[in-house]
């Protein structure tokens, strides 16, 4: 039960990846605006680019690790038929 649980929260496709990307990118472009309304000006700007590029970093990071697994599963599936 718990397992099944768990799997909930693991992101298994691209799509999942996009997905979460696409709801922090959301949340960051909101946080952002708030800056701005509470520091007009170029911190207000510096502090928007700043939520928005650490979307472009988890983004980046969330997909690599994706990739990663994925070729992890594929080279042990080959090990698992070359010993068969």
């Amino acid at each position: 039960m718990l397992g099944k649980i768990a799997s909930l929260f693991l992101i298994k496709s691209r799509f999942e990846a996009f997905a979460i990307i696409y709801a922090l990118a959301l949340g960051a472009v909101e946080r952002g605006h708030v800056y701005l309304g509470q520091y007009p000006g170029f911190g207000g700007k510096l502090l928007f680019l700043a939520c928005t590029g650490a979307v472009f970093m988890a983004g980046a990071k969330i997909l690599d690790a994706l990739r990663y697994e994925q070729a992890q599963k594929q080279r042990e599936r080959k090990r698992l038929a070359e010993e068969a």
